[in-house]
Formats: structure tokens, sequence, C-alpha cells
């Protein structure tokens, strides 16, 4: 079955939330240089890119990444493409599509360069309901945040995780079918962290 990576590529200059650590990948030893191994340092946010947002990063009570189950990010998921969609409601979403499967993946960039930071779809607070009634345990989606850019109230951040839903941010999707697949999102094991970046897969499955 084939193998579709839906991870955005960490790389010098890329865009991160305004005010965020910015990505910088950083030689520390090069064979170059005379060293026996080539070593970086990395530096980033723990929500560079695609990345897996724990209950703890709107929550001061809530789970970090690492206490998190792990079959939260592997599984059938399906993807839906809304693309051109604002805002994503419950009536977006259909029971029979979900039945059965427990993460759901949103299409909604136009483009390979997918949303920008400061314009971007939503998600509707209301539709944690729908996916918890359907059994969902993750929602992702293709831009960098459930909630707006100015929101305070995290409402949608709120929800989900009142839902039992992780969400799963920042997924490159543009040239993904709609259908099912089975997805893998692992997060770094950080202790206490609030959040980790993921190497998103997707493999090709019948149903």
């Amino acid at each position: 079955m084939k193998l579709i990576d839906i991870t955005q590529p960490l790389r010098k200059n890329m865009e991160v939330w305004p005010g965020d650590t910015p990505f910088s990948l950083r030689p520390s030893m090069q064979i170059s240089d005379g060293s026996s191994v080539n070593v970086a340092e990395v530096t980033m946010s723990t929500h560079t890119g695609t990345h897996i947002d724990a209950p703890f990063h709107v929550n001061q009570e809530g789970e970090t990444i690492d206490t998190l189950p792990l079959d939260y990010f592997t599984g059938e998921a399906v993807v839906i493409d809304l693309t051109g969609k604002n805002i994503i409601t419950p009536e977006d979403v259909s029971s029979a599509v979900l039945k059965g499967v427990k993460k759901v993946l949103f299409k909604t960039a136009a483009n390979e360069t997918g949303h920008s930071y400061s314009a971007f779809p939503q998600v509707a607070s209301e539709l944690a309901v729908k996916l918890k009634e359907a059994g969902v345990h993750l929602i992702g989606v293709d831009f960098p945040s459930v909630d707006p850019l100015e929101s305070k109230e995290l409402r949608a951040h709120h929800e989900l995780n009142k839902a039992g839903i992780v969400i799963l941010e920042g997924l490159n999707l543009f040239g993904v079918k709609p259908g099912y697949y089975e997805l893998t999102a692992f997060p770094l094991r950080l202790s206490h962290g609030d959040g980790s970046p993921v190497r998103a897969v997707l493999k090709e499955m019948k149903r």
C-alpha cells in the first residue's frame, strides 16, 4: 500500500505562529570542519509545523503530551474534503462517513502552499459534540489552529478537549483524495509537554 507524507517540512524561514519561536537547524559539529560526525542543533516551538496539541496546551490541569494514549496517534482515519470552506460545522460531517472511524482529517487548502497564519479556516466549537457522539478521538486540520488567530477564549480547543478529542494541526493534505486511510502521527515523548511536532503519514487502505 502507498504511503503518503502529510507533514510540513521543517525548514529555515518557515511561517510560525506570530510571536512563537522561529525554527532553526544549526550545525554544531561538521565533518567539513574536521569533526568525525555531522551534528545539528534544533530550535523550535512545540507547535511548529505539523503538530499535536496536548490538552495541557490550553488547560493547566489537562493531560500532557507524554500521558496521552498511543492509540490516539495510529489507526483508521477518514479524510473529508472541504476545500474552500471557512468554517467547519457539524453539518459538514456525515454520521455514515464517520461510522467506526476514530480519527477525522479535514482538507481545506486549495493549493500546495496551504493556509497563511493570518488567514485560515476555523472549527465551530459545536463540532466537538457531534464528533464525540460518533466515537472520534482525534481531529486533524490542514491549517495552523482550530481557533482563529485573534481568539483568547479558544472555544474549539476547550470543547474538543472536553470531548476527549486530541487536536492535530498543520497537516499538508494537498493532493490527498477523500476517503479512508491508516494514519500514523506519533508525537515526541516530551515529559510534561504541551504539544509536539509529528511525522504524519497516511497509508492507503480499502474499506
